[in-house]
């Protein structure tokens, strides 16, 4: 290898270092980083490009291309949505999440428990099929399959009828998609881009982040959240992991433009485009249910996955109840385990009994280890894949959205979270809960010690890749 392109990788690696230590997230990274890129350049340098950047760049300059509008934007939003407002005097733990969230609790919605893919998708797509100016669709992975088919024709079919669809989705989450199925969609009118996290000359190695939403609204009236993604295996149709275990929420009422706004936010950002879409909130009729509509980005200031599940935990006094398909959870989460559960809190932990990522299923064995001896709870879900993202906090809060109780969803991740303050609601999720404990397995973590030596080294060394999991 020439002397001059040794000294260039050297000195590209000093100068990443550099980087390193006055941006990475913890001491150890920043250590961990600097060392590797001083010492081993041209194997350190490629991957910390990919895994080394802990904030997406490039809002900020997108905003200031049409900040005026956004602000104004922004402004009739918050305006139009005031008399909805909770009042300021509610519980603390509401006001940190409004602060890092920048939403407030709304009141006038109903929220419909969705149970499974196949009432999440007979719903979805009879409220799509409703459409009357426009439906906006997102998700982090869409199929060309059964499933996947039926979104297309409903998403086509609509668009025909004169009906404006705009369609997002992740380029890593939908890799497999067919630029076939892309193409019919285009060429019936629907509006279809991925998210692009690599656009802009400095954002070219953006591609450790993935947009992890699955929302749909309707006319601003209606709208989903939750865990499914468009394929076969959300209905139950994979014939490994079902049945598949997942819940969404149908939402309507003033909730819906918080989660419309979140939509439209990311589809500014992947095509610099602001639609006309209905920012007049309508209450629903005979239910007054309080819900807010929490979004969490890698380019917001805040972590904010890992601050709602914190402030949860903090403010549980009687229950904790999560449903965690991976359990990876950070420094700060831990934490707040500890301490809810030495507070008397009933904490409960779900987490699937069969793994779709072996790194992801043996690491969480290494932090259920870490929590043993606390009284909590933790339970395998053995019928099949369980990949619900919910929660339940005493007997009045509840969580459904798309964030994982892992490092990656914490601050890599593009997630929205629905949060339902209701009673009501509450038990219904509680009933579920207590269903899928009735189907799971208790884990014993004091066995971890008596497995074999090449089971908790693979534990251990999974634990490793934690903050990329």
């Amino acid at each position: 290898m020439p002397a001059w392109l040794v000294t260039a990788g050297y000195v590209a690696g000093v100068i990443a270092a550099i980087d390193a230590i006055m941006t990475a997230r913890t001491a150890q990274g920043a250590i961990a980083w600097s060392v590797s890129l001083v010492a081993i350049p041209f194997v350190a340098l490629p991957a910390y490009l990919v895994f080394g950047r802990s904030k997406f760049d490039g809002t900020i300059v997108a905003y200031e291309q049409r900040k005026h509008e956004i602000d104004t934007l922004v402004a009739t939003i918050r305006g139009n949505l005031q008399p909805w407002r909770v009042s300021a005097e509610e519980p603390g733990a509401y006001r940190a999440v409004q602060m890092f969230s920048r939403m407030d609790l709304l009141t006038g919605n109903q929220v419909d428990l969705l149970v499974n893919g196949p009432a999440t998708f007979d719903s979805i797509l009879a409220g799509i099929a409703q459409a009357k100016d426009y439906a906006l669709v997102q998700f982090y992975m869409f199929h060309d399959d059964g499933l996947g088919r039926r979104m297309q024709q409903a998403l086509i079919e609509r668009a025909r009828a004169g009906v404006r669809v705009y369609m997002l989705y992740d380029e890593v989450g939908s890799s497999g998609l067919s630029k076939a199925y892309l193409a019919e969609l285009r060429a019936a009118g629907v509006e279809v881009s991925s998210f692009k996290p690599t656009q802009g000359a400095g954002n070219r190695f953006q591609l450790n982040f993935r947009n992890h939403r699955k929302m749909v609204v309707v006319d601003g009236v209606t709208g989903w959240i939750g865990g499914h993604n468009v394929g076969d295996e959300y209905v139950g149709l994979d014939p490994v992991m079902t049945p598949w275990r997942d819940t969404h929420v149908r939402i309507v009422g003033p909730a819906v433009l918080q989660l419309q706004a979140v939509i439209l936010g990311d589809w500014y950002w992947a095509t610099r485009k602001i639609p006309e879409l209905n920012w007049t909130p309508e209450a629903a009729t005979g239910s007054d249910q309080q819900v807010m509509i929490v979004p969490s980005a890698p380019s917001h200031k805040h972590e904010t996955a890992s601050l709602l599940f914190v402030t949860a935990l903090n403010s549980a006094r009687e229950r904790f109840w999560v449903s965690a398909p991976y359990f990876v959870p950070d420094e700060a989460v831990l934490v707040a385990l500890r301490l809810a559960a030495l507070r008397g809190v009933d904490v409960r932990v779900i987490t699937t009994g069969k793994g779709d990522s072996l790194p992801v299923f043996l690491a969480a064995f290494y932090y259920i280890h870490q929590l043993r001896d606390l009284g909590i709870r933790f339970y395998a879900y053995k019928p099949g894949f369980l990949h619900e993202k919910v929660m339940l906090v005493d007997d009045n809060v509840s969580a459904v959205g798309t964030a994982n109780f892992d490092n990656r969803s914490f601050r890599l991740n593009f997630e929205v979270t629905a949060l339902i303050a209701d009673r009501e609601f509450a038990a219904r999720m509680k009933a579920m809960f207590e269903d899928d404990f009735a189907h799971a397995e208790p884990i014993d973590s004091a066995q971890f010690d008596r497995k074999p030596f090449w089971w908790r080294l693979g534990v251990n060394a999974s634990r490793l890749a934690s903050p990329v999991l």
